[in-house]
């Protein structure tokens, strides 16, 4: 705590009292954004490790068919099979605002790229003829990964932007609460003491004019 350099009169003192007032709404406000923020926070920190976890099971599931099909079909059958799409990913990227924070928000859109192809939802590039079963499957798989892993992404740098604003509260909290409050309080009752010195000072004089006064009035010398 210290006290601010400022004149000692009730201007002054009234002016404080506002800056205080103030700054003491402005710290509640901040504290309960701060607390909002970690609830936030906390859910989506939960939301991640359980999509987390489904992604890489489902890539897991993915990786193991590959295998298989590898297995009963010649692997570079497999590869040209896989090198060629009939459909196209686009992501479309706004953003939202989530409690004054602009966070990304993430679309998945699957586009044929064939003109004579309407259909945007062919995952595969390949005819069946020659490949197996366990190769559609590792497809279908890394389609559904595919989408999880879109919504990780936004998960995560939501998580990563409500971090930094929680920390940036937090610091804004703290400097109301142990420096700006604190020294608005100590200056108003250093104002306060000192106009109370001079409305003392002050009634002492009056007194002793008063009682020159009274002398000069009694011929008193």
């Amino acid at each position: 705590m210290a006290v601010l350099r400022v004149n000692a009169n009730r201007m002054e003192l009234n002016n404080l009292k506002e800056k205080l007032e103030v700054a003491q709404n402005g710290h509640k406000l901040l504290k309960d954004k701060r607390d909002g923020l970690m609830k936030q926070f906390i859910s989506l920190v939960k939301e991640n490790k359980k999509l987390r976890e489904e992604v890489e099971a489902e890539l897991i599931d993915a990786l193991e068919e590959f295998m298989l099909a590898s297995s009963k079909v010649d692997p570079k059958m497999i590869e040209q099979a896989v090198s060629f799409s009939k459909t196209q990913i686009k992501v479309d990227v706004k953003t939202k605002n989530q409690m004054g924070v602009r966070v990304p928000e993430l679309k998945f859109r699957r586009e044929s790229i064939s003109e004579n192809d309407d259909r945007d939802d062919n995952i595969y590039g390949y005819g069946f003829v020659q490949t197996s079963v366990e190769l559609d499957k590792a497809i279908e798989g890394l389609n559904r990964a595919l989408e999880n892993l879109l919504k990780l992404a936004e998960i995560e740098k939501t998580t990563q932007l409500l971090a930094d604003e929680i920390e940036a509260t937090r610091r804004r909290v703290n400097a109301l609460e142990y420096r700006t409050i604190p020294d608005y309080e100590e200056t108003i009752s250093y104002i306060r003491m000192k106009l109370d010195e001079n409305e003392r000072s002050t009634l002492v004089r009056l007194m002793k004019v008063k009682g020159m006064n009274e002398k000069i009035d009694r011929g008193e010398s």
